[in-house]
């Protein structure tokens, strides 16, 4: 017997015993198996197909960075997603992304993030106007068009309408939709070409590029520079001095879109729930708040010594990670601790699972943002809120100065109020909130 038969299989029937509460929601079942058979277990779902699941911290490290090279994206992203986003930097492999990734990097550096604190802040001020004092909301769809906006004006400033931009934004999250149709009922793929309608979805996102299109023979054909990111975008070249096509750059700009709103607007929801939940912490940002606006009117200089502001949105990303698994496929056989897989395993990576892991975390369960008041850094090798390694999200920086102007503007304006029993989770492609309903009561 080798090393590789050891690994606990759960079997196919208990899968589809089980299988109606995993549609809704299958963390309850992957945490039994890990309770039950260890931080590596394999998931038998037919005669050929398997998945290891996976919340061994150091096993992610050596996927991750040690032995990135030996690991591709599954076709969940390079396939399935692609073809609705096209082939940018989240769904792209090999020497494609590793070019694209060069590219890129410098629009998304910080001193270039700074020129934008301004327009994110402008839109979330704007998006915070639909907040009623003393009424009870819902306060995901409105973090929702929160980050979407954001993004949207951090890429073309005012070069594209409301309209547009709300047309986009519904084309964006339908695709969404329809893809996690596709995940979750695989069996119906067959009736869902058939019927048109995945025809019907790829119809849109064509429509969103032609929009797309528009916004940047616009800014090509006009002189005048908006100093946002499509300019930049624009302007990036490769080493042989040439510039991204149009399709290229299109695909990279709906992959912002995707990959840049939807994660940002699930954080800052659980982040504003738990903060609903433990009123102590909204008093320390608040303090916070004053005391560094005394010192100075700097934007960048406010959001880099909003300590007390960071420790929260970490410890929320901690409990609640947007991108809860991390998917995986080794290009050739490999090993880690004795455990063998074989070329074309599929590993799932659970960061929900690291993020509550006792072996890694004190009191794992609960809401301690002090555990982050020496920063992340400390807990680098077990926490993945942006990934890790040569894949970690290039926009890392910009969505933590956005949660953190964003968490800074609500909390300096109005003390939060739950409206909820408990923290709500609908485990989709991201980690997103369910019934978010809190209340706002000015500040004096």
């Amino acid at each position: 017997m080798n090393n590789y038969e050891k690994i606990s299989t759960v079997p196919l029937t208990t899968f589809l015993k089980h299988s109606f509460r995993i549609v809704k929601n299958p963390l309850p079942f992957h945490h039994k198996n890990f309770e039950e058979r260890g931080d590596i277990f394999c998931l038998n779902l037919g005669l050929i197909t398997k998945v290891y699941f996976c919340r061994d911290a150091s096993f992610a490290e050596y996927i991750l960075q040690k032995n990135q090279k030996n690991y591709t994206k599954s076709k969940i992203q390079t396939k399935d997603l692609a073809k609705y986003i096209g082939k940018g930097l989240l769904t792209a492999e090999g020497q494609h992304w590793r070019k694209q990734r060069k590219l890129i990097q410098p629009a998304f550096h910080k001193k270039h993030l700074e020129s934008l604190l301004d327009t994110i802040q402008t839109a979330i001020r704007s998006e915070y106007q639909r907040i009623t004092a003393n009424e009870t909301v819902d306060i995901f769809p409105i973090l929702n068009d929160l980050a979407f906006q954001t993004v949207v004006k951090s890429l073309f400033s005012s070069a594209v309408g409301r309209d547009k931009i709300d047309r986009l934004q519904y084309i964006t999250e339908e695709a969404q939709k329809m893809l996690v149709k596709e995940l979750r009922q695989p069996y119906l793929r067959w009736w869902f070409n058939l019927s048109g309608t995945t025809k019907k979805y790829i119809d849109l996102t064509l429509e969103a590029r032609q929009t797309l299109k528009q916004a940047v023979k616009q800014r090509q054909e006009s002189d005048v520079k908006q100093g946002d990111l499509l300019d930049l975008l624009l302007e990036a070249q490769y080493d042989d001095g040439s510039f991204m096509e149009e399709e290229q750059l299109i695909d990279e700009i709906l992959i912002l879109f995707t990959a840049g709103h939807e994660t940002t607007s699930n954080a800052l929801t659980f982040t504003f729930q738990l903060l609903a939940l433990y009123p102590e912490w909204q008093d320390k940002i608040y303090n916070e708040i004053i005391e560094v606006n005394a010192q100075t009117t700097d934007l960048i200089a406010r959001v880099m010594a909003s300590k007390v502001c960071q420790q929260v949105i970490e410890e929320a990303m901690r409990l609640y990670p947007p991108a809860y698994f991390i998917d995986r496929v080794n290009l050739e056989d490999d090993n880690f601790n004795g455990f063998e897989f074989k070329a074309g395993s599929n590993l799932l990576l659970s960061v929900f699972e690291m993020h509550r892991n006792p072996k890694f975390w004190k009191n794992p369960e609960q809401f301690l943002p002090e555990r982050f008041a020496e920063g992340s850094r400390p807990y680098a090798p077990h926490y993945f809120p942006f990934g890790a390694g040569p894949r970690k999200c290039i926009g890392n920086n910009f969505a933590m100065f956005e949660m953190i102007i964003a968490v800074r503007e609500l909390i300096l304006n109005y003390i939060i109020k739950p409206e909820f029993n408990s923290i709500e989770i609908a485990p989709l492609i991201t980690l997103k909130p369910k019934n978010a309903y809190l209340r706002f009561e000015k500040r004096g």
